[in-house]
């Protein structure tokens, strides 16, 4: 048998270990429900993981919020983003839109925290706010674009996450914001396939169910099951849900139906245990 270069074994090696899919969990009844799979999904997205005494920043020195915010963060003394604030070396990264409330990028900046919003809206490539706070005409994307049809779209500028982090030449995000708008779903398969999500401390996400969101396909039950797959997944890379805010201001919508005593949009939170 001939023996194979070593730089083919390396090669074949990468292809192997590439994953295209996520591990879809089994079905919640013996066979496809949309009412136990929302079930499943919704008790899972509302319980939490792990318990977090102190989140947000008014639990810093120096803050005060008169009202509760769904952008929760956990800083409690045994993970390290509190320690990283202290010592001014936090780092994070907002996903969204211009018409974003960007109180918690403020604040977080104002902590001392090196903080990267991306924006596609905005109207200059880097706008640098402040001594912490930077804006980016970026739109973070679960592909990068095809060079080809880029070049023609000088205004356009969508990439993979992975991408930019090593664009920037940052290894590690302390906490990954997003709203944006039901790709959430596809973006954060991106991260999970691509281990990405290993290099990050906190996620604090707005996800949306009124839909199945971009390119996610299928009839109800199998969309449900694919959302909580994913979020399976996050907890096998050792990410615990630590705090649910369900927004009531939204239509209270599920896969475009009236159901299940359910909101169209809900604010979740995770931390990575392993992080440091």
């Amino acid at each position: 048998m001939l023996a194979l270069p070593s730089r083919c074994f390396l090669f074949c090696f990468v292809l192997q270990t590439v994953r295209w899919h996520i591990e879809l969990q089994p079905w919640a009844s013996p066979t496809p429900s949309l009412n136990y799979e929302a079930s499943r999904f919704l008790k899972y997205i509302s319980t939490s993981q792990i318990s977090c005494e102190h989140m947000n920043l008014n639990s810093l020195k120096g803050y005060s919020e008169t009202t509760k915010k769904p952008w929760s963060v956990c800083l409690d003394e045994r993970f390290s983003l509190i320690h990283r604030i202290r010592s001014k070396k936090c780092r994070l990264y907002s996903l969204g839109l211009g018409n974003d409330d960007n109180q918690f990028e403020l604040s977080m900046a104002s902590s001392g925290c090196e903080v990267h919003r991306f924006d596609p809206s905005i109207k200059s490539a880097h706008i640098q706010q402040g001594r912490h706070l930077w804006h980016h005409r970026l739109s973070i994307d679960w592909r990068d674009p095809n060079p080809a049809i880029a070049a023609h779209k000088l205004h356009s500028n969508t990439k993979k996450l992975g991408t930019v982090l090593n664009e920037f030449g940052h290894q590690k995000i302390d906490v990954l914001k997003a709203d944006v708008e039901s790709a959430e779903w596809k973006i954060l398969e991106n991260l999970i396939l691509e281990d990405v999500v290993e290099q990050i401390g906190q996620l604090v996400f707005e996800v949306h169910i009124h839909w199945p969101g971009f390119e996610v396909s299928g009839n109800d039950s199998t969309v449900v099951r694919y959302w909580y797959s994913l979020l399976r997944e996050l907890e096998l890379k050792d990410f615990r849900l630590f705090h649910t805010y369900k927004d009531l201001s939204k239509p209270q919508m599920f896969l475009k139906k009236e159901a299940f005593n359910a909101s169209s949009c809900y604010t979740l939170s995770w931390v990575n245990t392993r992080w440091k």
